[in-house]
């Protein structure tokens, strides 16, 4: 059995340009723009990134129509709450002439008792 014999230069560049060969060689066999098997991926291609686009599309509008949903049941709650200050505002100024009114019927009762 023979020892391991250290590669010489002219080994090194053989196997360089056995390499450089075989990349280019590969190069070669890959198909052109113009193939039908190309033209195919790249059709495949542009179809998922069109529904890609629809699905997105689809999103945003169904993410709008959420939101505006919610600003306008925000509206509505906005609305209600006012109402509801509204009335009780209302309510406590119907009990404060209430109550001044049975203010001012002791006082003139006070008065007419006095007399």
């Amino acid at each position: 059995m023979s020892g391991f014999r250290e590669p010489g230069f002219a080994d090194r560049q053989k196997a360089a340009q056995e390499a450089k060969q075989a990349i280019l060689e590969k190069f070669r066999a890959q198909p052109g723009p113009d193939d039908p098997a190309v033209k195919q991926r790249q059709a495949e291609r542009e179809a998922q990134a069109e529904a890609r686009a629809k699905a997105k599309e689809a999103r945003e509008t169904a993410k709008a129509a959420k939101k505006a949903e919610e600003e306008r049941l925000a509206a509505e709650a906005a609305a209600r709450l006012a109402r509801e200050k509204e009335e009780a505002a209302a309510r406590e100024t119907a009990l404060e002439a209430e109550r001044k009114a049975a203010r001012d019927a002791r006082y003139a009762a006070r008065k007419k008792k006095r007399k």
